[in-house]
């Protein structure tokens, strides 16, 4: 994929589809002085360049049950096993992230999890690959 150089029509456009992915092109035309078919020009242009990658939805997991919200730095017990965690992580659904990062820690995980016996469960077989640390979220504030 080749570099694609958004201007500021195509920024706000893609700051309302940002804020709304549900917005049509014609709202979003009425906001920044296009046609509706225009703006969707714009936006099949900003997703065949791979500026907009897809779309998805916000929700509230504690909705539905996933009430713990814990962050996890796991610090690995040999560079032999970064595939297995990887398969391991991509095969729970509680896994919301996973970020190989520098500095402290390996990996950063953030888990939406259902109870406290899941997370221990979670943490138990996190355990197979080296050791780790959690924090508990105690509030969303953005």
């Amino acid at each position: 994929m080749s570099s694609y150089f958004i201007d500021d029509v195509d920024f706000r456009i893609l700051q309302l589809l940002i804020e709304d992915s549900t917005i049509s092109h014609k709202d979003i035309g009425q906001q920044v002085h296009m046609t509706g078919q225009a703006v969707g020009a714009r936006i099949r242009k900003m997703q065949d360049t791979g500026v907009i990658e897809g779309y998805t939805v916000r929700w509230n997991p504690d909705k539905v049950g996933e009430t713990i919200h814990a962050f996890i730095t796991v610090f690995l017990g040999s560079n032999t096993v970064h595939p297995a965690l990887q398969t391991f992580a991509k095969q729970h659904d509680s896994v919301k992230e996973i970020h190989r990062v520098s500095g402290e820690g390996c990996y950063w995980i953030r888990v939406n999890i259902g109870s406290q016996e899941e997370l221990n469960s979670f943490l138990d077989e996190l355990l197979n690959f080296g050791n780790y640390r959690v924090n508990l979220s105690m509030g969303k504030l953005k």
